[in-house]
């Protein structure tokens, strides 16, 4: 299990986090990197905060996830991957969507199954044991 989170990264950097880069390939990549989809490989990538990840790098997600395939930042080689993806927002990505923010092909890809928990002030019998878990912490 790997985890990103899209809104603690930059949108120069979201690439590199995702698919690597080549040493050389941009001031300061010193060494050769992997980036999230390789080291999730045969595995789980799970990418928190979905919804502020930059509009120019979902559709360099969407190739990913649909091509199963990745090529790092300054190489010329492309790489299989096979990459179960888990993905979270607190947003309306359908809003977004409508709002020209979010593309609706990726949301299409994502959206297999969606959860969406209750807020704690609707399940009170959960909220002694969480209050117990932190005193304990």
């Amino acid at each position: 299990l790997v985890t990103v989170n899209c809104s603690a990264l930059t949108e120069t950097l979201v690439e590199s986090e995702l698919f690597g880069h080549c040493k050389g390939s941009f001031t300061g990549a010193t060494s050769d990197r992997k980036g999230a989809f390789e080291m999730a490989n045969e595995g789980i990538l799970f990418l928190d905060e979905i919804g502020d990840l930059p509009f120019s790098m979902q559709a360099k997600l969407l190739r990913a996830i649909e091509n199963q395939e990745i090529r790092p930042v300054g190489s010329d080689k492309t790489y299989k991957i096979n990459v179960r993806v888990i993905a979270a927002t607190h947003q309306d990505l359908k809003k977004k969507i409508q709002a020209g923010q979010f593309r609706s092909d990726l949301f299409f890809r994502l959206n297999v199954i969606t959860i969406t928990p209750p807020a704690l002030k609707d399940r009170m019998e959960d909220f002694d044991d969480i209050l117990y878990q932190f005193c304990r912490q």
